[in-house]
């Protein structure tokens, strides 16, 4: 069987120690529904599930678990069966965990980078009505959006989402960052252009990023959602990582905030939508067309990305190898 098609970024579950910061953020610079379940533990929504942002107390300030949903039993019974086989341990979830992210039958097991992988096979559709700042975001049958990683074992990450998923590659981006050469792999489990993005070095493999995910995306509906967004983000004092800029692949027009916990926010309108009948993956010069220009980086952050890369000579990245096989070489 194959899965893809029936695969969907549904949520991405945060630990934080900076509740307040996030609610500001997300609620009233982003734009989110919030729910304050209780002291530890807070969601954000996009649409009619419950949870697309589930937000626990810890000291990780970063992306710990991602959250796929699944059409069907049967796929669903396919994907666990794929990765037990493999010798990978799988883990039901309780019904507590499950009613946090909003969703039924939740299971879990490991992913690259220390990311968990759950899988889940309905969302709750409460149907209480949603507070937001916006006209609404862009997820259905895509998903919710996307998430970035920077690794130095981009092939094997890549055969790990192949491996689970089916994950199909749109297209690479060749980028030259401050001198560094970068190879970005742009991977789609349905007709979203991307939902997984893999960064890497060229030559030296180092990883310059402290956090898992690099940046996650959501696509708002209407073009001044995103820039009126961007101006809230502006007046709030939070920090911008990239101006409002085009991407040369999917086409997406976007700008990149600094979150509370330090990896970016993406927030993007119109990207392309992949045709399956006549989609051929290239190979684009750069990441944007025009501006996506870097905001406010200074010299503490350079000095603290530099020692960032130089740990990760030291590291081991973890691929998850009973289910990255060899990893497949670029085409």
């Amino acid at each position: 069987m194959n899965v893809f098609g029936a695969v969907h970024l549904g949520y991405l579950v945060i630990e934080t120690h900076k509740f307040t910061d996030w609610l500001r953020f997300g609620r009233d610079a982003i734009g989110l529904h919030v729910d304050e379940l209780d002291a530890a533990t807070l969601r954000f929504r996009l649409d009619d599930h419950d949870c697309r942002f589930l937000l626990r107390w810890g000291p990780a300030e970063d992306v710990t678990t991602l959250g796929w949903h699944i059409d069907d039993h049967d796929t669903f019974d396919h994907i666990l069966k794929r990765v037990a086989d493999r010798g990978v341990p799988i883990e039901e979830a309780g019904a507590e965990e499950a009613a946090l992210r909003g969703v039924e039958r939740l299971w879990r097991f490991p992913g690259p980078k220390g990311l968990v992988q759950e899988i889940f096979t309905a969302p709750v559709r409460s149907g209480r009505p949603l507070a937001l700042r916006t006209a609404g975001f862009v997820t259905g049958e895509s998903g919710m959006g996307h998430v970035a990683l920077t690794t130095t074992r981009p092939e094997q990450l890549r055969g790990y989402y192949d491996t689970v998923f089916d994950a199909r590659l749109s297209d690479y981006i060749d980028e030259t960052i401050s001198g560094v050469k970068l190879k970005i792999r742009f991977l789609r489990v349905n007709q979203r252009h991307h939902s997984i993005a893999l960064a890497a070095t060229r030559g030296l493999r180092l990883d310059p990023v402290r956090t898992r995910v690099q940046h996650l995306n959501i696509q708002v509906a209407e073009l001044d959602d995103m820039t009126r967004s961007y101006q809230r983000v502006k007046e709030l004092g939070f920090d911008m990582a990239l101006s409002v800029g085009q991407h040369t692949n999917d086409k997406e027009l976007s700008y990149y905030a600094l979150t509370p916990s330090g990896f970016e926010w993406e927030v993007g309108w119109n990207p392309v939508t992949v045709d399956e009948s006549t989609w051929e993956p290239t190979t684009h010069k750069g990441i944007s067309i025009w501006g996506h220009t870097p905001v406010g980086q200074t010299i503490i952050d350079k000095l603290a990305q530099f020692n960032q890369a130089s740990r990760s000579l030291r590291e081991r990245e973890d691929t998850v190898p009973a289910l990255s096989g060899d990893g497949i070489p670029d085409d």
